[in-house]
């Protein structure tokens, strides 16, 4: 893949984000608040925008969607599939490595 169609991909993967930020803002603030991990001020900006703006922003070369784990969950769902205690360990710190980038990512 080159360089070219790696921006249309990152295009086509931010404008289906905004559409779906969008969509979930304006169904459930609440919910997708929390499930994008912004607070209202964020959530009232991406509802509002116009389709013009959501295809610039697609546009950017930026990856606008980032990973966000609800920490509480991700130990559910590991500790629910639990094979030796030493995957739990790793696990563990999996978890805490990425509060740790969610954390310097803010």
């Amino acid at each position: 893949m080159n360089a070219k169609q790696i921006h249309e991909e990152i295009k086509e993967t931010n404008l289906s984000f905004m559409l779906l930020a969008q969509q979930m803002i304006r169904g459930n603030k609440p919910q997708a608040m929390a499930s994008f991990g912004v607070n209202e001020e964020m959530a009232d900006l991406v509802a509002g925008l116009s389709p013009a703006q959501l295809l610039k922003m697609s546009a950017s070369n930026m990856l606008l969607c980032c990973f966000h784990f609800d920490e509480s969950m991700l130990l559910d769902m590991i500790s629910s599939h639990k094979k030796e205690a030493l995957m739990d360990k790793n696990a563990i710190q999996q978890v805490k490595a990425v509060r740790k980038a969610e954390a310097l990512a803010a």
